[in-house]
């Protein structure tokens, strides 16, 4: 059950990565074509920008769950399956740490317990906490960058979801023996 929701959740970043994609290449013919008009939409760069941000950690968490992320492999296949097997769990657990510390790291960053004690006043919150996370304009954009930062909660959450679910998978076919999905000897 977890990791038919881990692929479901995948599914969901990986279409709103490919959306984010799209997105990316419309604001940049548009800013290509209002340049060479003389007629610049300066907000249009960081709109780029920012949604190609949310482009690349949407993908990034969904490479975890279809374990397709760049991997230096060259001892690795040299492996046989038990091995490879007990290195995959090493890599998922790490990967599972890893998840859990920009967890911590974004709880810390947004601090809601606190924003939750001020009020949702944001002053009140900056006054006392002297974080000022959700006061920080865009550029040119015109609302708060806490919102394009949101983006690191929910990496965040996909990350731990999908580490957990590689895990139990792995435990599970290291214990009952069936391969990882590598032919080794």
């Amino acid at each position: 059950m977890l990791h038919r929701f881990s692929a479901r959740w995948a599914q969901c970043e990986v279409r709103l990565a490919a959306f984010c994609a799209m997105l990316v290449t419309l604001l940049i013919l548009v800013n290509v074509v209002t340049r060479a008009a003389n007629s610049a939409i300066f907000w249009i760069d960081e709109a780029a920008i920012y949604t190609m941000i949310w482009m690349t950690f949407l993908a990034a968490s969904a490479a975890i769950h279809y374990k397709s992320s760049v991997s230096v492999s060259i001892l690795i296949d040299l492996l046989p399956r038990k091995g490879l097997a007990v290195a995959q769990l090493g890599v998922d657990l790490i990967i599972l740490v890893f998840a859990v510390l920009i967890v911590w790291c974004c709880w810390i960053w947004f601090d809601p317990a606190a924003l939750w004690e001020s009020g949702f006043d944001t002053e009140v919150f900056q006054g006392e906490t002297f974080n000022f996370i959700y006061a920080e304009p865009t550029n040119t954009l015109g609302f708060g960058k806490a919102w394009i930062w949101t983006i690191m909660p929910i990496f965040a959450a996909g990350l731990v979801l999908h580490a957990i679910s590689n895990v139990i998978g792995t435990l599970t076919g290291l214990l009952t023996n069936k391969s990882i999905g590598r032919n080794h000897p």
